[in-house]
């Protein structure tokens, strides 16, 4: 396993971290928050290789935290496991309904039972997302999966009246949802939302995106909007700091990655494994949407449920996808890297 940042860890330099960076760009499967490849630095430190690639429109307080978590990774120890396997969730993109169908199935072949759907924003429409959503249960149904759960996540795209209007019309194309991630963008919004007792409320971005997440204003306002909390390792700074986070919030967690390579999934791997109580199936299954990955294999459910383990790099891969990353956007992310350094304080 990886390691845990604290004060007596020897912290790379800005030399160092830029010295030990190999950008990467790998090719998903299907689109994806509006990309069709992920894009970053793998950076190597003693204690393996770690993933720095916050997604482009991510300012530089928040680009900081994934810096802290891939120095986590690389330069740290994590927390103790408390299992060797974790349940994890099928995602399906905004995709038409015979490729949602096909994909279901192809997750229940993974043993997965829990399907995350997505829905709202610009690449759906409501008619594509009840479609999406029946065509989800009837593969489900089809297959005599008796246990299964379906969640939907909205990524902040409607309102609360867009909520109230279009809400139970997906939780009857579903026959009934787990719950509904972060339906409106602010904590507020979310809250309403969950007065209404249509479905329970999961809050991601509500939580990733906050200024101070040590805040008790902050916390209590998510506790109000929040049945169930999404907790990525990366976004949030690391794994120590989202088990800190869980204690604080007080309610159930579901560890989810950030659509990352190998490499950045097993911090979130590590995560679910040393969290004390792990009560839904976590998003960490989005390996199956890289067409392409920097390790020799890539890091997929087997029964529903993925190993405990570190998968390091490939050295020849990650040479092989540095290629397609040309030099204004090396320059970018080198840029990135420097300034989300400097957020931190990082010694030159």
């Amino acid at each position: 396993m990886g390691e845990v940042l604290n004060p007596n860890d020897v912290l790379p330099t800005l030399e160092e971290l830029r010295g030990s960076a190999h950008p990467f760009r790998v090719a998903l499967t299907t689109r994806f928050r509006g990309v069709t490849h992920r894009e970053g630095l793998l950076l190597r430190g003693p204690s393996g290789w770690a993933e720095f690639a916050p997604f482009d429109d991510y300012n530089a307080t928040a680009t900081s935290r994934w810096l802290l978590a891939a120095m986590e990774q690389g330069w740290g120890r994590w927390p103790a496991a408390v299992r060797h396997f974790v349940p994890v969730n099928a995602i399906i993109p905004a995709v038409e309904a015979d490729v949602s169908a096909q994909m279901t199935i192809d997750a229940i072949a993974r043993g997965c039972t829990t399907v995350k759907v997505k829905v709202g924003g610009a690449e759906s429409s409501q008619s594509a997302d009840v479609a999406r959503l029946i065509a989800v249960r009837s593969a489900l149904s089809a297959a005599g999966v008796t246990d299964a759960q379906i969640r939907i996540d909205v990524n902040t795209g409607w309102s609360v009246d867009d909520a109230k209007n279009f809400l139970p019309m997906l939780v009857d194309a579903a026959g009934g949802l787990e719950y509904v991630e972060q339906p409106c963008a602010t904590l507020e919004e979310c809250a309403a939302v969950r007065s209404l007792g249509i479905a329970p409320i999961a809050i991601d971005e509500g939580i990733r995106l906050a200024r101070d997440l040590r805040d008790e204003v902050t916390l209590a306002q998510i506790r109000a909007a929040a049945d169930v909390v999404i907790l990525k390792p990366i976004p949030l700074g690391g794994v120590s700091e989202l088990l800190r986070l869980a204690t604080a919030l007080d309610r159930p967690a579901v560890v989810s990655g950030s659509m990352d390579t190998s490499v950045g999934l097993a911090a979130g791997v590590a995560a679910a494994a040393a969290l004390p109580e792990l009560s839904h199936a976590c998003g960490l299954g989005t390996g199956a949407l890289l067409a392409e990955d920097v390790c020799a294999s890539t890091t997929l459910p087997v029964g529903g449920r993925i190993a405990v383990s570190r998968i390091d790099a490939d050295a020849q891969l990650v040479e092989q996808h540095a290629i397609g990353v040309d030099n204004p956007r090396r320059a970018f992310w080198f840029a990135r890297l420097t300034q989300a350094a400097t957020v931190l304080g990082i010694r030159r």
